[in-house]
């Protein structure tokens, strides 16, 4: 039966060249579309963790913490599991920085160095909101021997509004382009079918079985879909071999990562059978 059915399936390639074409443009799109959608969110979560791993908090220390308390404060902070990395910056580093950054040495016009020494921490990307900052800054501030504790505070809180907006944006143009692009396939089956109306009429005349009438068809589908896959894989392939002449593309959205192949060519295939399974669900064999 798998055979007839396979053989069947050929058989609507052969017989109506023009419509698995159609349908194979159609269902290209919308893979190139979904999977463009699928990957420009996985893009902007990769920039959004990139960006959150390098916001920092400066941790100032008081002037009389020195030696065995600058120890005892870096090992409070490395049993804070909202830490990432932690860097030391001493009274002498502080300063060199200091006039590195600005041209002016105070130490012409001082006798001591004003600048406390102080750690520089970064945070892991899920700590990275508006709440956990504020409690992150509050608990810091508590450790013995810890005089202040900054960050950026107006810059990081509005960085974290305009993406969470992206990220709202983002999901919203994938939500359509995924409708569109199921709707293009659907409107193409549906196309199909109404092509094929006398000769399902005749089969259910002979009594055929509702399996024969259908399987052929989301079967064609499947197969359909699956060339798209094919033909998307080549068209990013092409885009990325441009593309990374002017900047590499991140692991999570190239197509040298295993998962991206695979999901490109296992896009086609599914958006096939749903949509098919669903045009096909009207048909039955009352005559």
């Amino acid at each position: 039966m798998i055979y007839f059915w396979i053989k069947e399936s050929l058989k609507l390639i052969r017989r109506a060249k023009s419509s698995f074409v159609l349908s194979l443009i159609s269902t290209s799109i919308s893979v190139l579309l979904i999977s463009a959608s699928i990957l420009t969110i996985e893009l902007s979560g990769e920039l959004q963790n990139n960006l959150k791993q390098n916001v920092s908090i400066n941790i100032f220390l008081k002037d009389s913490a020195a030696g065995n308390s600058t120890a005892q404060i870096k090992a409070s902070l490395k049993k804070k599991n909202y830490i990432n990395s932690i860097r030391y910056i001493g009274k002498e580093e502080a300063a060199r920085n200091f006039i590195k950054e600005t041209g002016e040495d105070f130490r012409k016009l001082l006798d001591y160095n004003p600048l406390p020494a102080s750690f520089t921490i970064t945070l892991k990307e899920n700590y990275v909101d508006k709440d956990s900052l504020k409690n992150i800054t509050a608990e810091l501030s508590k450790i013995g021997g810890v005089d202040d504790v900054v960050f950026q505070q107006e810059f990081i809180y509005k960085l974290l509004d305009y993406l969470n907006r992206i990220k709202k944006y983002v999901f919203a143009i994938t939500l359509i382009l995924l409708f569109i692009s199921v709707y293009i396939v659907y409107s193409t089956v549906k196309l199909i079918v109404r092509g094929k109306y006398e000769e399902l009429e005749t089969m259910k005349l002979v009594g055929a079985k509702l399996s024969t009438v259908k399987m052929p068809i989301i079967l064609n589908c499947i197969f359909t879909g699956l060339l798209a896959g094919f033909i998307a894989l080549l068209v990013f392939k092409v885009f990325q071999f441009y593309f990374n002449n002017f900047l590499t593309l991140p692991a999570a959205v190239s197509l040298d990562n295993v998962y991206n192949i695979l999901l490109l060519l296992a896009i086609g295939p599914l958006l096939g059978l749903t949509v098919s399974i669903f045009s096909l669900r009207k048909i039955t064999l009352k005559i």
